[in-house]
């Protein structure tokens, strides 16, 4: 294991400062906010895959819906009849994917463990989304950035995740003890990201971000 602090594995400042100790060292970056675990702590893929393979989650399933239903609500609103959607991160069990289609939208799946369909990553479309997804990127910069490049100009991105609360309250918050979760953001991340890409910005709660592409 490393001694040296590493760099922020989102906007790659040399600042972050260690913020707790539990199941891995935790470090702040107080340039765009975000949280991340040590990299050098992480589970492997194997173990990564072990854990997912836990999940129950399931299209017929009302409460997971209605949890999903947390996103697909505002950006139903906002995305045109007959867009093209990706749902990156769908994990065993696809379900936010299968609410779209049932919408009337033409829907995509992707997943690193369970969907492994690199053609779906060579098109463009209206909307991506990405549910309970995001706090398991080991490279947030580089996996935004792929999905950023996906969208077509006035596009959405869609992202579920449970937002940071204040950092001293970090070590008792119990997102933290999955030990899949390894990046945990802020509005302030959220806003840094948005500045950087010139998007348009909106929060949904206390864990749905939508950004859109300049048109």
């Amino acid at each position: 294991m490393s001694n040296s602090t590493p760099s922020c594995i989102l906007c790659l400042a040399n600042s972050p400062v260690v913020l707790h100790k539990n199941l891995y060292t935790y470090f702040h970056c107080p340039d765009c906010g975000l949280v991340f675990a040590n990299p050098d702590e992480r589970l492997t893929p194997l173990e990564e895959k072990k854990r997912y393979d836990q999940h129950q989650n399931s299209p017929y399933d009302s409460g997971y819906r209605s949890f999903l239903n947390q996103l697909f609500s505002p950006l139903s609103k906002v995305i045109p009849p007959n867009s093209l959607g990706l749902d990156y991160g769908s994990g065993p069990g696809p379900t936010l994917s299968v609410m779209f289609e049932e919408a009337g939208y033409c829907m995509n799946i992707y997943d690193p463990f369970y969907a492994q369909k690199s053609d779906v990553l060579q098109k463009q479309y209206d909307f991506i989304t990405t549910t309970e997804t995001a706090e398991h990127f080991y490279s947030p910069a580089e996996e935004f950035n792929k999905l950023w490049n996906l969208l077509k100009p006035g596009g959405f991105l869609g992202i579920m995740t449970l937002l940071l609360p204040n950092t001293e309250e970090f070590s008792s918050w119990h997102y933290i003890k999955d030990d899949t979760h390894v990046a945990f953001y802020s509005q302030k991340t959220f806003r840094w990201l948005a500045d950087q890409w010139s998007a348009n910005l909106s929060f949904h709660g206390n864990r749905v971000i939508i950004l859109q592409k300049a048109s």
